[in-house]
């Protein structure tokens, strides 16, 4: 297999991992009229799955440590495809949050170890490569979900809309088991016991537990203010239909421009600069949608949303800096506050959205963005070692930083 298909199939991997992650944000409007339930009732569609990938992350690791990555990978895929399926034929909305709890906790299984079989399988020189194809297919997968879902939702159902999205990842399971080649380098073990002592150190690291802190307020803020803010367009004075709000959901893909300045950035000012600096552009972008005019809005949240790929890029990469030998350990446990800080986001501005509207659930955006600057400013504290290949691990840190972004 050369080179080219198997980074097609990384590439496919990358997209079928994140293509129904936040596909119901488009949704939520008609999901509300559909069931007759609350905006938190619906917006439960999201955290339910986030809740799910954070509980189910810590477990991805030793699973594909013992019975191998591609194995894992491409049962997670069908997997997915599976209950996706199920999802069309929900009949209350309680139903839907019970199937997208379901999708969270395969989704891992994608992600992680797609991520782990790129710094097996790839050589130093090409693991780049490796890493940039992932993320393109990310950032492709995490924007066509949410577009798909909106433009085949306003066309026919969101039932049909739920079988678009599990046909994509019946391809891309179909992608990665013809062109994926088997792990030539992977060496079966059982990591599970040596995973909860390194746990165990990382939950009393306090740059660690700082870092963490970082991620999950990042999300926080990034689901919020695309979950509620899709309520937002939908009401007056804007009044979008499903498959316009769809076309907003394009503003993810300036991921694709943030995720290499995220590494210049961290390379020329370090992490705790560079997230202070995303965080600020991230919330101009936020505070910008307060201004009654559509290309604010949609303006505000491109700027919000690419302080979040850059943010994050520096949060996570700053566990590769100091996280020792035991990276995958420490990426796992950032990936399960991460998530949970997801699900968070779409639960706590509910009450202050449906009483109080838009500004104030901005105001609960910003308050959290105040906050993970806080853990940054006053956590990553310390010197950090940085010799070549810490340079490198930094690099693809902040690389692969972009593929939770979802």
């Amino acid at each position: 297999m050369n080179a080219r298909g198997r980074s097609f199939a990384v590439a496919a991997a990358g997209a079928t991992a994140f293509v129904d992650m936040y596909a119901t944000q488009p949704l939520l409007p008609d999901l509300r009229v559909a069931f007759g339930a609350s905006e938190a009732h619906v917006a439960a569609t999201i955290s339910s799955l986030t809740f799910a990938v954070a509980i189910a992350a810590p477990f991805v690791g030793p699973l594909a440590d013992a019975i191998g990555r591609k194995r894992v990978i491409v049962t997670a895929i069908f997997a997915l495809a599976l209950v996706t399926f199920g999802a069309s034929h929900a009949r209350s909305i309680g139903e839907l949050i019970a199937w997208r709890f379901a999708q969270g906790l395969v989704m891992p299984g994608i992600f992680a170890t797609t991520l782990a079989y790129i710094a097996e399988e790839y050589p130093t020189e090409s693991a780049g490569s490796g890493v940039a194809a992932y993320i393109g297919g990310n950032v492709l997968g995490g924007w066509a979900g949410r577009y798909l879902s909106a433009i085949v939702a306003a066309h026919a159902s969101w039932q049909v809309a739920f079988v678009a999205l599990g046909a994509l990842n019946v391809l891309g399971g179909a992608v990665v088991l013809a062109l994926l080649p088997s792990s030539a380098r992977f060496v079966r073990r059982a990591s599970f016991r040596g995973a909860l002592v390194a746990m165990r150190g990382f939950l009393t690291d306090p740059r660690m537990l700082a870092t963490y802190a970082v991620g999950g307020c990042i999300l926080f803020t990034l689901v919020a203010a695309f979950t509620f803010g899709t309520f937002y367009l939908a009401g007056p004075p804007f009044g979008l239909g499903t498959a316009e709000i769809g076309n907003v959901f394009c503003v993810y893909l300036f991921g694709a421009i943030a995720t290499p300045l995220s590494g210049r950035l961290i390379d020329r000012f370090g992490n705790r600069t560079t997230v202070l600096l995303a965080l600020a552009l991230s919330a101009t972008g936020i505070l910008a949608t307060l201004l009654p005019a559509l290309a604010a809005v949609v303006i505000g949240l491109a700027l919000m949303s690419t302080g979040v790929f850059i943010a994050q890029a520096a949060s996570q990469s700053y566990i590769g800096r100091i996280a020792g030998g035991s990276r995958s350990t420490a990426a796992a446990l950032y990936l399960t506050i991460y998530y949970a800080g997801g699900g968070l986001g779409a639960i706590v501005p509910a009450w202050t959205w449906v009483h109080a509207g838009w500004p104030p659930t901005v105001g609960i955006v910003v308050g959290f963005q105040a906050l993970a600057a806080a853990f940054a400013f006053f956590g990553w504290q310390g010197p950090v070692k940085r010799g070549r290949r810490s340079a490198d691990m930094t690099s693809a840190a902040a690389a692969g930083a972009a593929t939770t972004i979802g």
